[in-house]
């Protein structure tokens, strides 16, 4: 409400008026809440951004998608038959967003690879190079990974998704490498170097993996990062069919996580389906 607007209505009625909350500082303050971990907080404030403005569409998204997180069905319920009717394209992104966190939460670290054909691309996920340009630990056992699926499928298409340069050196490009030198095809590999998440692996890829004509994918990353990473790509279109992984850690990774070892699943598939952050 504007100084004039509230000086107006003052004249009129005597009474001061009551200014409108600000309902992005609002939107802003339940995304710091729900990334510091404070989920109350995040859905009170979402509840008073509502109330302020039933017709705001992300906020209804995240209110459902967080109350989920939640275990609470009526909120969930509520959320959900608001959004249809405010946008049934943003209630369909965000069922679609519900069931990728499940079918993610469900995924099991699989070090066998799956049986797949030239439509289903392989794709593997990036991890920090040492400052020399070099491979980490972590990065090679996800390329053996992605090696032993690609010989399992020679006709799949790879995709090496990972920016982070070190030495002038892309997480991607050093993957190429190291794939070739293990007599992988060079014309096989196509390079996804602008990445910097797990969120941009998936929306990239996703966006090179139709370019390449593929309409699936095995994604091939640790066990510790699968289920989020499978939910992503779900989230960004791709039909995932394969969830290849290493055998570092893979035993302890094959229980579902618990509940609040789901709040990074959760965190990223509302970033992948490109809900504001802050506006």
């Amino acid at each position: 409400m504007t100084a004039f607007a509230a000086a107006t209505i003052t004249a009129l009625t005597g009474a001061p008026a009551i200014a409108a909350p600000n309902t992005d500082a609002l939107y802003n303050s339940a995304q710091r809440a729900f990334t510091d971990g404070d989920d109350a907080s995040g859905r009170a404030v979402l509840r008073e951004l509502i109330a302020a403005d039933p017709t705001d569409a992300e906020a209804l998204a995240l209110q459902a998608i967080w109350s989920n997180y939640a275990n609470d069905l009526p909120a969930l319920a509520d959320s959900m038959a608001r959004l249809t009717a405010v946008s049934p394209e943003m209630a369909q992104g965000t069922t679609n967003v519900l069931g990728a966190i499940g079918a993610a939460v469900g995924t099991l670290p699989n070090p066998l690879p799956a049986l797949v054909g030239p439509q289903t691309g392989i794709v593997v996920l990036g991890y920090g190079l040492l400052p020399d340009g070099t491979l980490r630990p972590e990065l090679v056992n996800r390329l053996t990974a992605a090696w032993l699926q690609a010989v399992a499928s020679p006709f799949s298409p790879i995709i090496v998704t990972g920016g982070n340069p070190q030495n002038g050196i892309t997480e991607a490009e050093a993957m190429r490498t190291w794939l070739v030198s293990k007599g992988l095809a060079t014309s096989r590999i196509n390079v996804e170097n602008r990445a910097g998440s797990t969120v941009q692996n998936a929306l990239f890829s996703t966006r090179m993996l139709r370019e390449v004509g593929a309409d699936s994918a095995v994604v091939v990353t640790s066990p510790n990062h699968i289920r989020r990473a499978v939910a992503d790509f779900i989230v960004a279109g791709t039909r995932v069919i394969g969830a290849t992984t290493s055998l570092e850690q893979l035993v302890s990774q094959l229980p579902p996580p618990a509940r609040q070892a789901q709040r990074g699943i959760y965190l990223d598939a509302t970033r992948t389906f490109q809900l504001a952050t802050a506006r």
